[in-house]
Formats: C-alpha cells, structure tokens, sequence
C-alpha cells in the first residue's frame, strides 16, 4: 500500500483536558465538517473486517512477547492499548490464549525494521518498537504499554493487528482506528509531547484507503488526555 498525498489545512481549539473519545449514539448528530465524522462502536457478533497488514509488518512476531512496546526515550503520550478477542463462534465468549500481535508507527510515522526506502526514507531496521505479541487471559484480553501513534500521508492515525490461535493458526489481520476529532486535538496541540507535524495534509478516516469502506466495526474507545495518558479499548471479533 502506497502512502496518498491528501492535503487539506485546518485548526482547532486547544486540548483542555480529559476527555473520553467514545464513539457517537445513533440518535446523536455525528459531524459532516472537515474536522470528520465520529461514528459508532460495532457492538454486533460479527467478525471484525479483515484489513491488509501493511508494508510494515513485524518480520518475527514470535520475537517480541512483551506488554511493554515503547521506545523508552520518553516521546509520545503514554497509551494503555486493551484489547478483548471475542470468538463469533462461541457467541462471542472471551477467546483465552489466542496470540496477539501489534504493531504501529511513532509520532513521526515512521515504522520500526524498515526503512532506507522510497516507503520510508528514515532507517530504523535495526530497531523494533511499538511491536509486540501478548497472550490473551481468561477474559480474552491483552494489554499493551505505548504511546498514541502518529500519523503519515494516506492513512489515518491506526494500530494493526493480528490474532492467532493457541496453535499458531491465522485467525485474522485488521486494523485499530481512532476518532478523527482526538486526532486531531492530539496533532494540533502535542508539540511538547512529539506530535510536532501538526495536521496538514493528514487523511481523515473517511478518505482513508483502508478505513474508507467504514470504520464502525474498527473504531476504539479512547480515554484520557494527554497530560495524563490515554487508555484505548477495542474488542475484536474472530471465527475461531
């Protein structure tokens, strides 16, 4: 997947403090400005949607079973990523021991074990944070210590994802995304804290070539600020 070039120039308000980024109700009036439209959690027993892994997968998932996926140089605002793995087959019960493995840019985009390319000028190949595999428990779920991505041309800000069972077994590849709005508010007003691009020319979910489709199945709820760090929900639907 190519990075798009999509250029629009916008502002908004300084970030004022917590704040929980969870999804619209049906009966709310979602907004149809510039800013994006926020959209609705999947609360359905359906199978999340399958998204490509990218050009940047983790090249030995196997490698890296550790909670903790930061960098450890104190960029970005800390993110606690919990994420629950419901089985579709089993009425949507709790998925204990599947395999989940995660993976994401930094607040610059740039991917760790690539790079030197065309895709990625910046060489980071032989480093590997923000990528990490955990085992899920009993309720089905596996934290992750990290800091809120950052974004690059063409996609929207995204975590990706892929969960196997207990033997190893592909069981699913998709994709994390984040309501426009706190992107936003995190771009525009988390310079101290690494998110210096700002947002010209960043891609909302809906003119994004992987989330375009919709996001409602794909969509965290995301607590927090970025003074005091945000925790990210997501449930993930597999046919187990």
């Amino acid at each position: 997947m190519e990075r798009k070039n999509f250029i629009k120039t916008l502002s908004l308000l300084a970030f004022t403090g917590p704040m929980v980024w969870a999804a619209c109700k049906k009966d709310d009036t979602a907004s149809t400005t510039d800013e994006g439209t926020d959209v609705n959690v999947d609360s359905s027993c359906s199978v999340t949607p399958s998204e490509t892994e990218g050009p940047f997968p983790t090249k030995t998932p196997s490698s890296y079973v550790r909670s903790d996926i930061r960098k450890g140089d104190g960029i970005g605002a800390n993110m606690l990523g919990l994420i629950t793995i419901v089985n579709t087959n089993n009425n949507c019960a709790a998925l204990e021991g599947a395999l989940v493995d995660i993976w994401h840019c930094d607040v610059e985009g740039n991917y760790s074990q690539y790079g030197g390319t065309q895709m990625q000028s910046s060489n980071y190949q032989s480093v590997n944070w923000y990528r990490g595999r955990q085992v899920t428990n009993a309720n089905g779920l596996v934290s992750f210590q990290t800091i809120f991505p950052g974004w690059y041309q063409g996609r929207a800000t995204h975590i990706h994802v892929h969960v196997y069972d207990a033997t190893g077994k592909s069981l699913l590849v998709t994709q994390i995304a984040f309501q426009d709005s706190l992107c936003l508010e995190v771009n525009n007003t988390g310079s101290s804290y690494g998110y210096k691009k700002g947002v010209s020319g960043y891609t909302y979910n809906a003119n994004d070539n992987v989330f375009s489709d919709g996001v409602t199945k794909e969509m965290s709820t995301v607590t927090g600020s970025l003074s005091e760090g945000f925790q990210m929900k997501m449930t993930i639907h597999v046919n187990a």
